[in-house]
C-alpha cells in the first residue's frame, strides 16, 4: 500500500491514509508533510482510475477505501470525468515552507 510507514502501525497507517485521499478528493487540495503526500498521491490516482472506469464493481471498491459516500459520488460523477482524456499524472505536489513547531517538510498536494 504506502512505501513508508510513517510511524504508525498498520492499522493506523491505513486510516490515515485513507482519511488523507478522502480528504483529498473532498477538497481538491490538502497540505501534509511531504512523507505523508508521496504515500497519498499513489492511492489517490488508483481511486481517480476507477472513477475513470465508471462501473458497479469500480463504485464498490471506491466505496470499500473512501470514507465518505458522498466523495464517492463526487468521484464518480465530477472528478472522474474530468480526467477522462488524461493518462496519469492527477496531483501536483507544491513544496511550502517547514512547519513551525518540528520543522517538517510540509507541501500542497492538489488536484491538477
Amino acid at each position: 500500500m504506502a512505501y513508508q510507514k510513517l510511524g504508525r502501525s498498520s492499522a493506523q497507517r491505513r486510516a490515515l491514509l485513507r482519511s488523507l485521499v478522502t480528504a483529498l478528493l473532498a477538497n481538491e487540495r490538502i497540505e501534509t508533510t511531504e512523507g505523508r503526500a508521496k504515500s497519498v498521491r499513489s492511492l489517490a490516482e488508483k481511486m481517480i482510475t476507477l472513477g475513470k472506469q465508471g462501473d458497479l464493481a469500480s463504485r464498490r471498491q471506491a466505496l470499500a477505501f473512501l470514507m465518505d459516500e458522498g466523495v464517492v459520488k463526487k468521484l464518480f460523477d465530477t472528478v472522474g470525468p474530468r480526467y477522462a482524456q488524461r493518462q496519469g499524472g492527477y496531483t501536483r505536489v507544491y513544496k511550502v515552507d517547514a512547519r513551525r513547531g518540528d520543522n517538517a517538510p510540509m507541501v500542497i498536494i492538489q488536484l491538477i
